[in-house]
């Protein structure tokens, strides 16, 4: 397991009130699989994570939304957090990201609020999802069926809903990654 990823590369889209466990567990566990992986936000520097209400750590950006070239890629995570959430989703670039990743049918893992840019993204329609609760009608509005389960996979897309379903979360990631041929 530890080298299984070799290889693959893996984007990370957040910015500011990130939830911290959302972010960092799957950076851990996708780096101790061997993958890649960069941050990448609307600026260069820092983000501030939160853990819940209380402010968390900072995460190093290491790639900004206009230096990003999702060909380069061979999955995408969207942490939660409802600030995070809540602003990135009506990024058009990060709009654009994601669009990208769904057309290439690169995995796309999704927790918590990060739901809300698939949603306005406009990649749910028809597609089966869980999330934080309160996004349920978000999705159902956006034409996709809400499902409350640790983890869900919908072809390319994975959604978990909350930081206690991490460990699964992260388990489905990498198997999805490791049933692709990397990018070169």
């Amino acid at each position: 397991m530890a080298d299984s990823l070799n290889g693959y590369k893996v984007a990370i889209l957040a910015v500011d009130g990130f939830e911290q466990a959302e972010l960092v567990e799957p950076q851990k566990a996708l780096k101790a699989a061997g993958a890649r992986v960069d941050v990448i936000s609307q600026k260069p520097g820092q983000i501030q994570g939160f853990v819940h209400t209380d402010m968390g750590d900072k995460v190093d950006v290491d790639v900004t939304f206009d230096q990003a070239q999702p060909a380069e890629y061979d999955a995408l995570v969207l942490p939660g957090g409802v600030v995070n959430g809540d602003a990135i989703r009506v990024d058009a670039k990060a709009q654009s990201i994601v669009k990208q990743f769904d057309k290439a049918g690169k995995p796309i893992a999704v927790i918590c609020h990060g739901g809300w840019l698939p949603i306005s993204s406009g990649i749910v329609a028809g597609r089966t999802l869980t999330s934080w609760p309160t996004l349920q009608d978000d999705i159902r509005n956006a034409g996709g069926t809400w499902v409350d389960e640790e983890v869900h996979r919908d072809g390319n897309l994975i959604t978990s809903r909350k930081p206690d379903d991490i460990p699964a979360f992260n388990k489905v990631i990498i198997e999805a990654l490791g049933e692709r041929e990397r990018v070169a």
